[in-house]
């Protein structure tokens, strides 16, 4: 018996450690403004083998040798049988189309924000990865934010009391040169933005019963960009609002996430560094009555959210966003956004 439960311990750690071997990504495109960052990760995390890359940019393809990232063909990296996941990191316009590809080819998918410019293209990746049984991973990089997290956990205990309002405010100072990218959509800094907070707001209130978006265009510029956006969503009991700019000199600082309460408010500013202020009437759960800054572990963009997909890949965890969820995160997008 001995020896028996022996060789059972020695397998069942022979398969642990076999669960434990990385997964092999592979990425569609490098060009969006948050590929560098999450191809970093990948290769500084042990989850994850980069096996290689498509990109057409020549610019951005020597960025991936010096990287010493293969460069593939497109057929190439659908078509690879040891990879397992794919990023999808190319320009928004191709998000649908690249993403859909990924899944026909029976791979997991890490689909860029935002993942389609329209719902019936979303719609279709999210039923194609149903159908398949694959992974469906939307890159809002801020779900795995430690202070919002505390935050969304602190209206979902009750412990701000009924909600009855969310605001958001993400704003930046673009520069001109980067404004016929964004003019591409016609919610502007909404659609290419908004999405980070629109996401938190949704999944902690649930599908808005109606949605009114202000898009003006108010900056000096010779263009169509919807650069001075708000969007307001209402609830039964409650109003979200969600703002956005492209002409806030300093708006890292300004960026925030506040939920308010019948006992008080969580106020997550400054979001990068993560900070989070909770003030309360009556004490509730782990925290006191009054103002208080709540200790909130440290936060680097695309770390938590790669490393649960790894794990997701290998069966050891799901998820933590549902594929209803995604659809209604999207459809909440384009209404504030105007595109739908």
């Amino acid at each position: 018996m001995r020896r028996r439960s022996f060789l059972i311990l020695a397998a069942g750690a022979a398969a642990g450690f076999a669960q434990k071997k990385p997964v092999a990504i592979g990425f569609l495109g490098a060009s969006h403004s948050h590929a560098d960052g999450k191809i970093e990760v990948v290769l500084s995390l042990p989850d994850w083998r980069v096996i290689g890359a498509c990109e057409r940019n020549p610019k951005v393809q020597e960025k991936l040798r010096k990287q010493g990232i293969e460069l593939l063909t497109r057929e190439q990296l659908l078509g690879h049988p040891e990879i397992q996941a794919i990023a999808v990191e190319s320009p928004v316009r191709e998000h649908a189309a690249d993403g859909l590809a990924v899944l026909e080819a029976g791979k997991h998918l890490h689909l860029e924000k935002a993942p389609a410019y329209n719902m019936a293209e979303f719609q279709r990746i999210v039923e194609t990865a149903r159908k398949k049984g694959l992974l469906l991973q939307v890159g809002y990089m801020w779900r795995y934010h430690t202070a919002i997290l505390k935050a969304l956990e602190a209206a979902r205990q009750g412990w701000l009391g009924s909600v009855y309002l969310v605001k958001a405010a993400i704003s930046n100072q673009l520069d001109p040169s980067r404004r016929p990218e964004w003019a591409e959509f016609a919610g502007g800094i909404m659609f290419e933005l908004g999405g980070h907070l629109i996401d938190p707001m949704v999944r902690l209130m649930g599908h808005p019963r109606r949605i009114t978006p202000f898009l003006r265009k108010d900056g000096a510029f010779d263009d169509t960009l919807k650069d001075n956006t708000i969007a307001v969503l209402e609830w039964d009991r409650a109003i979200g609002i969600v703002q956005g700019s492209t002409m806030q000199p300093g708006s890292s600082r300004y960026r925030d996430f506040e939920i308010h309460g019948t006992n008080g408010c969580a106020i997550v500013n400054p979001i990068e560094p993560p900070g989070l202020t909770v003030d309360l009437q009556k004490p509730a759960g782990p925290y006191n009555a009054g103002v208080q800054k709540a200790e909130v572990p440290p936060y680097r963009r695309y770390v938590d959210d790669l490393t649960e997909l790894a794990a997701a890949v290998r069966g050891e965890s799901r998820l933590r966003t549902t594929f209803d969820e995604d659809l209604m995160v999207h459809e909440a997008l384009l209404r504030c956004s105007g595109m739908l």
